[in-house]
């Protein structure tokens, strides 16, 4: 399933009207803001809003030897990976994606994905996300299922890959 609009929100709420901006606990610093992902990075979000996820990918930079160690049995181009616990919670979530129009909106963070804007912002439709799983296959998104995402946190943080880690607070400890 493509989408036409290049902005988007998940939300588990399918009634949401409006989109007031909010002080995000990660950007302190920052004034309130109503979150967006591009369309790139919208499998990083085909899971529940609390679930703990780390999303990786090659870049230009990134050396042969990660290439390797990270993914040399798969022919995807991107990994998710979750905590087991989550997986039930993953297929029964009902999911929604807001699209947003891009007016308002200015890139906060080009590797997130993350765009931003200040505005009230009203989305332009809503859809039923449909099968987590299922997307994420359409997505060629490869999904890897482990105990702890820690191990594969302290890896990434010093490979040369492109990471993005949602919701770690959530994550096991060990």
């Amino acid at each position: 399933m493509r989408w036409i609009y290049l902005l988007f929100h998940f939300s588990e709420d399918p009634t949401i009207q409006s989109f007031m901006p909010r002080q995000h606990p990660a950007y302190p610093d920052k004034p309130p803001m109503v979150w967006a992902i591009d369309e790139e990075r919208a499998p990083l979000y085909f899971f529940p809003r609390d679930c703990p996820r780390i999303g990786y990918w090659a870049i230009e930079t990134t050396t042969t030897e990660d290439q390797l160690t990270f993914f040399s049995h798969t022919t995807a181009k991107k990994i998710v990976a979750i905590e087991g616990k989550w997986l039930e919670k993953i297929m029964t979530t009902k999911l929604y994606v807001y699209h947003f129009p891009e007016s308002s909106f200015y890139c906060l963070d080009r590797g997130a994905g993350y765009y931003v804007s200040h505005e009230e912002v009203q989305p332009i439709d809503r859809k039923p996300v449909g099968s987590l799983l299922q997307r994420l296959v359409e997505a060629d998104v490869e999904l890897r299922i482990t105990p702890s995402l820690v191990p594969l946190k302290n890896a990434l943080i010093h490979s040369s890959l492109h990471f993005s880690m949602v919701r770690m607070r959530n994550a096991q400890l060990s």
